[in-house]
């Protein structure tokens, strides 16, 4: 069964996304504030494919849930709900770990579409894993394990989400190729996915925050300019 665990304190916002989710075919699992659902995910030991949080709570709100979530569960995919005017906090939320983000108002066929394409990217990484023969891909200092999900760098693991993996596994199979962001988040998101394109850009930032040495000296994730990036190991 698709579960998912949604985290909205306003009652007919939550309602809205519960209903479509489920008539979508999700088993949802309610919270109305940051620590119930914290709480829910300790009672089901963790048991969801996808977390939707909104971002503004009283209380402990969805950023810092985003943080604890992402922390003890790279795989989980987490989406945000967030209002036109909280630009930086969208931007924020996903330097925390988040893989996406919806602002309100949102219809019911863009609130199942962006959730559909991000459970299939989970399922995905998660059979990839299984099923991976070749189990790493070397370059220069880095090692990716395609079975664990794993980067290590001198022999260093570094923790990925599931989305940041992607990235990664998409860069070591193209390396010293200039990608553009379009190239990137088509192999990543899907063909499909209606967001904006800066999703890239705000994840590149992160996995250099982990993979260089002076993230704002980039040598390994290389900007090319007026296109995008390539990976230089």
């Amino acid at each position: 069964m698709k579960k998912i665990l949604v985290c909205e304190d306003e009652d007919a916002i939550r309602d809205f996304v519960v209903i479509n989710l489920t008539r979508a075919g999700y088993e949802v699992t309610e919270a109305t504030n940051g620590e119930e659902a914290l709480q829910k995910y300790d009672e089901f030991n963790g048991d969801f494919d996808v977390a939707i949080l909104d971002i503004m709570m009283p209380g402990i709100d969805g950023l810092q849930v985003c943080k604890e979530l992402r922390n003890m569960n790279s795989g989980i995919g987490i989406i945000m709900l967030s209002a036109r005017t909280q630009e930086m906090d969208k931007v924020t939320g996903l330097m925390l770990g988040a893989d996406d983000y919806i602002t309100k108002p949102f219809s019911p066929s863009e609130l199942t579409a962006r959730v559909d394409s991000l459970y299939r990217r989970v399922v995905m990484s998660e059979a990839n894993s299984e099923n991976n023969f070749k189990e790493e891909l070397k370059s220069g200092i880095f090692t990716l394990n395609l079975r664990n999900r794993s980067l290590t760098k001198n022999g260093t693991i570094i923790e990925l989400t599931q989305v940041e993996f992607q990235i990664m596994e998409y860069f070591f199979s193209k390396p010293g190729t200039a990608l553009d962001r379009t190239d990137i988040l088509n192999h990543v998101w899907g063909e499909q996915y209606v967001g904006e394109e800066k999703i890239v850009d705000v994840n590149i930032r992160r996995l250099r925050m982990k993979v260089e040495d002076e993230p704002s000296n980039p040598k390994y994730i290389v900007t090319v300019w007026g296109l995008g990036y390539k990976w230089d190991a």
